[in-house]
């Protein structure tokens, strides 16, 4: 579909990495000794430890990824934003980032160190704590209250009772298999001149998935020159998916067997919603503070099935239509993904397969799991070698 379509309206112009959300790009931590020891001091032995999904809000608040956001929100932009898709001051932004607890003793103007795995990771300030309407809130950010959703049983059952707002100091990161770059890191190691298209994964990526994202750079809107930087989020995820390290494993042996230099990768500690349309928007904005200009959306993004009836809880292009819709705004650009599909002249758009009369070539991730457990062949058409030998070692 795309290719081919290298036209006239490719101008020649200087580009430059993206603008952060919000005009600039936040960085709040510790760089200072003194200050450190001193937020340590104010916290008066008051510590809270975090989980595996807090840990990812936490490091991505403190590194600039949630850029403009300093620290955890308050109640007034938590119920902009679930409520509008929006923070108080009209900024959009897909889903709320907050800090649960059932603490009774943690209160307002309170100082408390937040660390995971017995290890300092940040301090936080505590300016709001409140209740929150759970049912509601799962009603406008997943489209349901059904504990079937796996973002409402993420609510339900692991978030506590209060939420928590106010302003973090960051003092560590963890230490993961996965290093995750910082925005400014990765925005340091991006070319700074060209279009940069950002492809979002939280699954190993077969040779679909490859061919998706690079024929993405002969988008008409992507520029002459643009790269993909491919950003797999290796966090938390729905709980049948693949492992974030074994993940990586894969995306690391893939990068080396490719090599191809239009390929940019880095890893991004996100814990997923499946939230569909909204996190699709909070994916752009995530990568709009890496530096992209371009987000790849995939059909029924982000989107998840009940866990009961198997019937999907978003429609197949609502991520896709939201997306455009808020992009202009939020100064990024969409690039829908193509279907593809495998035919004996290689991977064609399923128009152009069936213009030609060619019958697709079908592998389901059943069978695919199948012979992967078996120890059977795999076609190099559906999976990279490199990442079938990962898969096989670990899964």
């Amino acid at each position: 579909m795309f290719r081919g379509l290298r036209v006239a309206a490719r101008v020649a112009q200087k580009r430059f990495l993206n603008t952060p959300h919000g005009g600039a790009l936040v960085n709040q931590m510790v760089e200072c000794q003194k200050e450190a020891t001193e937020l340590l001091k104010a916290c008066e032995g008051r510590v809270m430890e975090l989980n595996d999904r807090q840990i990812c809000d936490t490091q991505l608040i403190a590194t600039g990824a949630f850029s403009p956001l300093k620290g955890f929100m308050g109640e007034g932009d938590y119920q902009a934003v679930v409520e509008d898709m929006r923070l108080e001051n009209g900024l959009i932004f897909g889903l709320p980032v907050v800090l649960d607890t059932d603490s009774e003793d943690i209160a307002p103007g309170q100082t408390v160190l937040l660390q995971y795995n017995g290890q300092p990771m940040a301090v936080l300030t505590v300016e709001s704590k409140w209740t929150p309407d759970k049912v509601a809130e799962c009603k406008k950010l997943y489209g349901t209250s059904e504990l079937e959703h796996p973002g409402t049983l993420m609510v339900a059952t692991q978030r506590g009772k209060y939420y928590l707002g106010g302003e973090i100091r960051g003092l560590g990161t963890p230490v993961r298999e996965f290093p995750c770059q910082t925005p400014a890191e990765v925005r340091a190691s991006l070319p700074q001149d060209v279009d940069v298209v950002a492809f979002q994964c939280r699954n190993p990526v077969h040779r679909a998935h490859y061919e998706l994202f690079t024929r993405a750079l002969d988008a008409p809107n992507v520029g002459k020159d643009g790269v993909v930087l491919v950003h797999p989020t290796c966090g938390p995820t729905q709980k049948d998916d693949i492992p974030g390290d074994v993940r990586y494993k894969t995306y690391e042996v893939l990068k080396e067997e490719t090599k191809d230099p239009r390929v940019k990768w880095a890893y991004m500690p996100y814990s997923m919603h499946m939230a569909g349309p909204r996190e699709a928007i909070q994916h752009m904005l995530l990568r709009k503070n890496y530096g992209c200009t371009h987000f790849i959306i995939g059909r029924d993004m982000a989107g998840s099935k009940s866990s009961i009836t198997g019937e999907d809880y978003y429609g197949a292009y609502d991520a896709q239509e939201t997306a455009a819709k808020y992009g202009p705004e939020m100064g990024m650009k969409t690039v829908p993904s193509l279907n593809l599909v495998y035919t004996e002249e290689g991977y064609l758009t399923a128009d152009e397969a069936k213009e030609k009369n060619l019958k697709p070539v079908k592998l389901s991730g059943t069978e695919f799991r199948r012979r992967l457990r078996a120890g059977e062949e795999i076609p190099e058409w559906f999976a990279f070698k490199s990442v079938v030998n990962v898969l096989r070692q670990h899964v």
